[in-house]
């Protein structure tokens, strides 16, 4: 039987619960302990699939085929624990079951409340699992006080209640705010987030306090006194340099051995860290550095982009370089030559995105990586593009475009390179789409396999001809223009297992140039570098000297 620990948030959102609770699990791992991770969000969208990236930020996809918070593409990155269906709620999604039920007579004719329908719903998706793993891990979206985390939270008080004494605890993480003006650091907000989250019937077995000054010991003594904490479990949480540092870092103040003292685990096994100093030494001992061009659509808010940030920070330490990321609105392309931004750069990726805004631009970037022989990932959208690039300029089709926004622009007359994908086989079975139906969870989503032909660059970079990565898309390019493509250079070098959906594309005359309908960021981690993004930076490196 699964121990349970819920991470809970106090004072202000966005301290970092998610990387907090990454960090745990790998050192949890670290000591030899089997971990999973789960996040609970309050918010009322069944999943993030719907909401827009400036809003949430990037959504992550799992193999199994969820929409999820970006939090568990940490989780993945940090215990290369693969995250499921299973390991991600929201308030929407809780509701909706229970409604469902109570139109099936589920109830049979009860009056349907949160305590005890909703939360038995919550407690019910906490269970999932809970033999699999020694630790399973808890993240509540949010902080304590909430109106809409409250269902959450008194769900975590009654699933802790009813396991056995010492198989649940709680971590809580607040902020310890500097005050210029006196000088010092306040302890009173975290003092009231505590009394908030006692009163609804929760006490933090360890604080985690996050401070960009260093906590002296009388300070911790006076949390710890009035929080009802032990010293040895009040744990700093300062900034740090890179995410990549956090095990460490935590480590060294003590979470994961005030972790097992609060589950009584003694004598606690010694940690093996070694995966997290080689990370660290990667990354501080880089041996030069290139700059890569993201030309996308969400640039405002990097978060939209996290996981492919992350990728390319990979790529970096399995090159021991620093890569430099540098993001570029698409559609300044639409009015501006690309080369007055572009030149300079040793890479051009091009991300996935929805919608006409921008599209014309990255077209454009693609031009400018296929012409002066600059290394391009183009990943989703930024494949599509690519090849509509290519169909314009190299295969004599003008009017190329895609379904998915051209006919929205009102142009009456264009070749749907890129169409709307109306059926596919995922296992065993066929699915089906309408341009009507509704827009969440109706992508093609999750893992999917790819046959990659043999000789190609990608089956070289991969080492296989046989591959699976994570899709997130309903707009695919039309394989009917695949022999006019590829007459002109453009190679289709990975496809579906059927041959009918293009899955990866390349340049044969390029020194590197890769489109990808699918989402290798995903699935990338820093002990871990995706081989794509391993081998595009490594391109970068070689484009660096050439410079």
């Amino acid at each position: 039987m699964a121990r349970y620990i819920f991470i809970t948030g106090g004072v202000v959102s966005s301290l970092g619960k998610g990387l907090a609770s990454a960090a745990l699990g790998a050192l949890l791992q670290a000591r030899g302990f089997s971990v999973r991770l789960r996040k609970l969000d309050p918010y009322l969208n069944v999943d993030p699939g719907t909401m827009s990236p400036f809003e949430h930020g990037e959504v992550f996809v799992t193999d199994d085929g969820a929409e999820t918070d970006l939090d568990l593409g940490h989780y993945e990155r940090f215990t290369g624990v693969s995250a499921r269906k299973t390991d991600s709620v929201s308030s929407g999604r809780i509701y909706s079951t229970v409604l469902e039920k109570e139109r099936r007579g589920d109830y049979l004719g009860k009056t349907i409340q949160v305590i005890p329908h909703v939360t038995n719903e919550i407690k019910d998706f906490l269970s999932v699992g809970g033999d699999e793993v020694d630790f399973m891990l808890c993240e509540i979206g949010g902080t304590v006080g909430d109106i809409e985390g409250l269902p959450f939270f008194e769900a975590i008080r009654q699933f802790a209640q009813e396991r056995p004494r010492g198989q649940c605890i709680f971590v809580h993480l607040t902020l310890l705010p500097y005050v210029t003006a006196s000088g010092e650091l306040k302890t009173k907000p975290t003092q009231h987030s505590v009394k908030e989250l006692r009163s609804i019937g929760i006490a933090p077995d360890v604080l985690l306090l996050r401070s960009e000054h260093e906590i002296p010991e009388k300070e911790r003594e006076k949390i710890a006194l009035f929080c009802n904490v032990r010293k040895e479990a009040v744990i700093a949480a300062p900034d740090l340099k890179t995410i990549y540092e956090a095990p460490l870092a935590y480590h060294r103040e003590g979470l994961d051995q005030a972790v097992l003292d609060a589950f009584a685990i003694s004598p606690a096994p010694r940690p093996d860290l070694s995966r997290w100093e080689d990370v660290m030494d990667r990354m501080t001992n880089a041996e030069g550095e290139v700059r890569v061009a993201i030309v996308g659509k969400y640039t405002q808010l990097e978060d939209a982009y996290k996981s492919i940030a992350e990728a390319l920070t990979h790529g970096g330490m399995a090159n021991r370089v620093r890569v430099r990321a540098e993001w570029i609105d698409a559609e300044i392309f639409e009015r501006e030559d690309p080369a007055l931004y572009l030149q300079g750069f040793h890479a051009i990726l091009v991300p996935g995105g929805f919608g006409e805004r921008g599209t014309e631009g990255k077209i454009r970037a693609a031009e400018f990586a296929r012409l002066r022989g600059v290394p391009y990932l183009g990943i989703c959208l930024g494949m599509q593009m690519a090849v509509i690039e290519a169909a314009r300029n190299m295969a004599d089709m003008p009017d190329a475009g895609s379904e998915e926004f051209d006919h929205e622009a009102g142009r009456k007359r264009f070749t749907p390179v890129v169409y709307h994908l109306k059926e596919w086989v995922q296992g065993n079975h066929r699915v089906e789409r309408k341009l009507g139906d509704d827009k969440g969870g109706t992508m093609r989503l999750g893992a999917y396999t790819a046959t990659l032909a043999e000789g190609s660059r990608v089956a070289q970079i991969y080492g296989a001809t046989q591959i699976e990565e994570r899709h997130r898309h309903r707009y695919e390019v039309d394989v009917r223009y695949r022999d006019q493509l590829e007459a002109c250079g453009l190679m289709f070098s990975g496809m579906s297992p059927d041959g009918r959906l293009p899955e990866i594309v390349e340049n044969r005359d390029h020194p590197w140039f890769i489109g990808v309908q699918f989402h290798p960021e995903l699935k990338s981690k820093p002990f871990a570098p995706h081989p794509l993004f391993a081998d595009f930076v490594r391109a970068a490196v070689e484009t660096s000297r050439l410079v």
